[in-house]
């Protein structure tokens, strides 16, 4: 009995002799080993192809043998599931730690520490410290439960096959697809060498950079090897560059490169997108020209970070494609649902995580039915769970479905089991079995649910307990296996571990830049390289696996360059989707060494980060080329439209050229007849216009709302225009006096204090959080305080005499409802304030600006603002009082006050004042007839629908404008 070794680089037909070995092996029931489950399928194929039938052996996972070799004898013990072992080792965490067992990734680092350990066959007694502590007391709590972990029963089936005779009999074992082996896979195969014939093959060539992570594993089986068997190299099983690659990447021998003939590209582009966008394109181009889809395969260092953008980059040309591999519970759209419901109902969660749940086809309400619940809430600034069931149920008429039950019931792990059946039955119903693609991976999802929640029963009759977030946690870091690989009709994408045991014609390898390949190491907390060292020179049977994590991706990059048989790509992100340049990653430097630099260059294929789109010859869709014809229109129009015609794309072309210069006047009868009769309009409809023709349209007009109730401008102004309104109504009252006095300024305050309290409750209806409440209520206070003292300190003989007084409406007093009178229509509006001469008919105006600063004379000219100048007519006209001017005065900052006053009222009735705003008789009335004019032509082009992308100073649009989607102008 011995062990034969088979090594050699990689297409040497290792493994092909492997299994010639194994089929002329049948009559003594051999044991064949692979690497992962999805291999047994595929070698079970490949041997039928090579043999027509299988009529004895078996094949299995390494982890399969040690099971059956470990319940050989009935000293088995049951063997502690994933999810019971993470609940195991919080529960040693915590007795060990007190507070720690709250942050999951210190019970998660000791179990992969105390994993490692135990595959390495190091006893607790070997260690010292906390770590010994904690590793003994989780020994300690597997033996009390009568349970064992896998590491255990591994070690169980490999001291048995090395300590009872009956534990093998004689079957020959055959194994491939191992680099690095555990202390209990070496032990066990150690022990089967001495009773039967073992074969491994191992990709193994001395003296390679490419293998050096393997040279400890492969001087261990030589050693124990009887004899072994160095398979030369097949060059014939590739093209000659191919060949050549995988001869001399990384340390093979030297030799004239070949010129590159196609079978080795290199793809460049600029962003993750466009990255997958150019690798998108070779894939579609592969596929037209026959390349079945099966025989693609995209590698990546690890599918997290690609998923989505594959997705979205596949999927936009109709790409079939399938994730090997296993994903988060919650990147999968049930279990994202579940997740956000368990969360809501038990971790305390918000509004968004209900409306997750339902939205989502599992909670059983229709889609719009959420989307108005949600509506309203958000409407309202409800944000609190006990406030969202409230105004739900009053909504429904009934509560909502399934929180009910999972909050009050006694047992949750059978809460959660009930929910996930509710939410499959909701989504799928009992008809008909779901079919679609989706429907496959929700079925794989609920399976894995179910299965996690079996094991929490298990740990349950363990007489151990489970609290909700713990359920929540554990169901939060299950992985879903995705669909098995090889499936017809779909490009594999998988990663690089995956890709070792694999052969398909066209390989795309991605994430070839620095930091990504190689990966940044993630060393243990508990042991480092030399605590590794250390433990492994003083134990008995200790082997930990010390691999540098540099050289391990080193051999994973040279085994994902050998598997394509027809044609290789190696692809980088050569700059981030902000434009910052990425440098390409050490390996990919290597393999472009190999070859003559000026071929490396011509088979390079480059799309820079402001290629927006493809060549037209190249666009790989009718989508994609639509897009390049509007990009060719922008620099050769003729050439374009020539196009266009040729392809029936005319109507297409002229709707994406005119996008952003289609006609903006009204022409519509109804809509000009209805502007053509309206007698009355605001005067900040006129001042909107003022500013741009096209945000009237929008802002008045058509009129958007947000769906999210927030402390805006506008509510801001709205309560501190209430608060000033009940203040100077109150003022006399409070302190005797009609304006604030120095004297009285305490009362007065104290006033103004009392009015913004009423003027909060009566205008903020929505649920704001009390930080967010303070906030507002602290900052108005401290504007409006501010404007109080300047009142008392005021030299003005002026009192405060009317407020919020309106003009133009029926809710006007009668003599102002008819507005004022401009010949052919009225104005209409509101002013904040109008403070009197008690001495006599004189008055002024005052405007409150909710911003920092106030308007000049000069500037309510030269900006054409029309409110102060208008009121002039209206205090004359409508109010019978003489106007001595207009005040703006801004709340914010330093309280600003700027306006438009008369000269010969400067001493005796509106003093203290920038001089610059006084204005002789003909300077004040001039302007007041020129905004009189200036309104009477907004209000002809209004009724006229002479709208038009008009911002006042000129393009481009003013910083603060949001609407430009709406109008559709070119921002730059």
């Amino acid at each position: 009995m011995a062990l034969s070794l088979l090594a050699g680089p990689a297409n040497a037909g290792k493994v092909a002799l492997l299994l010639e070995r194994y089929l002329g092996a049948l009559e003594s029931d051999p044991v064949l080993i692979v690497p992962n489950r999805p291999d047994v399928d595929r070698a079970e194929r490949e041997l039928l192809a090579r043999s027509g039938a299988l009529l004895g052996g078996s094949i299995g996972t390494f982890d399969d043998l040690f099971e059956r070799v470990a319940r050989g004898n009935g000293a088995h013990r049951p063997v502690v599931t994933e999810a019971q072992r993470t609940l195991l080792l919080r529960r040693v965490v915590a007795r060990a730690q007190g507070r720690s067992a709250r942050f999951g990734g210190f019970a998660d680092a000791l179990g992969s520490t105390v994993a490692e350990l135990e595959s390495a066959l190091v006893e607790p007694g070997e260690l010292e410290g906390e770590l010994a502590e904690l590793y003994a007391a989780y020994r300690e709590e597997l033996d009390k439960l009568g349970l064992w972990d896998r590491e255990l029963e591994r070690r169980h089936a490999a001291e048995r096959v090395a300590g009872e005779l009956e534990a093998w009999d004689g079957r020959p074992v055959f194994a491939y697809g191992f680099e690095d082996l555990t202390g209990a896979q070496w032990a066990l195969l150690n022990a089967l060498a001495g009773r039967a014939e073992v074969t491994v093959s191992l990709p193994y060539e001395p003296g390679r950079d490419a293998f050096a992570s393997l040279s400890r594993t492969a001087a261990d089986l030589s050693a124990l090897a009887d004899g072994v068997d160095e398979l030369p190299p097949n060059t014939e099983a590739r093209s000659a560059v191919l060949a050549h690659l995988e001869r001399t990447l990384f340390g093979g021998p030297a030799g004239d490169s070949p010129p590159l003939d196609g079978s080795l590209r290199f793809l460049e582009g600029g962003g993750l997108r466009g990255t997958l966008e150019i690798v998108a394109e070779e894939v579609l181009a592969l596929l037209r020209a026959g390349t079945p889809a099966e025989e693609i395969a995209i590698v990546c260092p690890g599918l997290d970070h690609w998923r989505a953008a594959l997705d979205t980059a596949f999927a936009t040309l109709g790409i079939p494609y399938a994730l090997e591999g296993r994903i988060r519970l919650g990147q999968t759209p049930f279990g994202q649902a579940l997740l956000a419901l368990l969360r809501y109902a038990w971790l305390d969660g918000d509004r968004r995580d209900l409306f997750a749940f339902l939205r989502s086809p599992y909670s059983g309400l229709t889609r719009s039915h959420a989307d108005f619940l949600e509506g309203r809430l958000r409407g309202r600034g409800v944000r609190e769970a006990a406030r969202v069931e409230e105004e739900v149920q009053k909504l429904r008429g009934q509560p909502l479905p399934h929180l009910e039950p999972l909050r009050s019931a006694d047992d949750p792990v059978a809460a959660v089991e009930r929910l996930a059946r509710a939410m499959l039955r909701a989504a799928y119903g009992l008809e008909s079995p779901p079919t679609r693609e989706q429907a496959r991976i929700d079925l794989r999802a609920h399976e894995r649910v179910g299965r996690l929640l079996s094991e929490l029963e298990g740990w349950s009759e363990l007489g151990a307990s489970v609290s909700r977030d713990e359920i929540v946690a554990l169901l939060d870091s299950t992985r879903v296996s995705l669909p098995r690989g090889g499936q017809a009709g779909r490009i594999a994408v998988l990663d690089l571990l995956d890709a070792r045991t694999r052969r398909f014609e066209v390989v795309f390898l991605l994430g070839l830049e620095e930091g990504r390949l190689p990966r940044r190491s993630q060393g243990s907390p508990f042991l480092d390289e030399e605590s590794k060292a250390e433990l492994e020179r003083s134990s008995r049977a200790g082997r930990l696996l010390r691999t540098d994590p540099v050289s391990r991706d080193r051999y994973l990059f040279y085994t994902a360059c050998t598997r394509p048989t027809r044609r290789l790509y190696l692809v980088r992100e050569a700059a981030t989707d902000d434009g910052s340049p990425r440098e390409p990653s050490p390996f990919l430097e290597e393999a472009r060494s190999l070859f003559d630099p000026d071929d490396v260059e011509r088979a390079t294929t480059r799309r820079p980060l402001a290629a927006l789109t493809w060549p037209l010859e190249r666009a790989p869709s009718e989508r994609e080329r639509l897009r390049a014809l509007g990009a060719l229109a922008a620099t050769e129009d003729e050439t374009a439209e020539a196009l266009a015609r040729a392809n029936g794309w005319e109507r297409r072309l002229e709707r994406a050229l005119g996008a952003f210069e289609r006609p903006t006047r009204l022409t519509h009868p109804a809509v000009l007849e209805e502007l053509q009769q309206k007698g009355s309009f605001s005067v900040t409809d006129l001042e909107r216009f003022t500013d741009c023709s096209s945000l009237w349209l929008i802002d008045r007009v058509v009129s958007p709302r947000t769906i999210d109730a927030q402390v805006d401008v506008r509510l801001r102004g709205t309560i501190a225009h209430q608060a000033l309104h009940g203040f100077f109504k109150g003022l006399q009252k409070k302190t005797g006096a009609e304006r604030v006095q120095p004297e009285t300024l305490p009362q007065a305050l104290e006033l103004l204090r009392e009015c913004l309290s009423d003027a909060i409750k009566a205008h903020v209806r929505l649920d704001l959080p009390d930080l967010e409440r303070r906030e507002l209520e602290a900052g108005l206070a401290r504007d409006l305080e501010q404007l109080v003292r300047h009142e008392a300190e005021s030299p003005s003989p002026l009192v405060p005499h009317r407020f919020e007084v309106s003009f133009g409406s029926e809710r006007s007093a009668p003599e102002l409802q008819r507005g004022l009178d401009l010949g052919g229509f009225a104005i209409s509006g509101k002013i904040d304030r109008i403070d009197r001469d008690p001495f006599g008919a004189r008055g002024m105006v005052l405007d409150y600006k909710s911003g920092k600063t106030a308007h000049s004379a000069r500037k309510i000219e030269s900006e054409l603002h029309l409110q102060i100048p208008l009121y002039m007519l209206v205090l004359r006209d409508l109010v019978g009082i003489e106007p001595l001017g207009g005040i703006y005065r801004a709340l914010g900052g330093e309280g600003q006050a700027r306006g438009l006053l008369r000269a010969e009222a400067r001493d005796d009735g509106v003093p203290g004042y920038p001089r610059n705003d006084y204005l002789d008789e003909e300077a004040f009335w001039g302007q007041v007839d020129r905004a009189k004019g200036h309104a009477q032509a907004v209000v002809e082009r209004i009724r006229s629908g002479d709208v038009r992308h008009d911002p006042k100073g000129g393009f481009p649009c003013p910083s603060w404008c949001d609407r430009w989607p709406m109008c559709r102008v070119k921002r730059t």
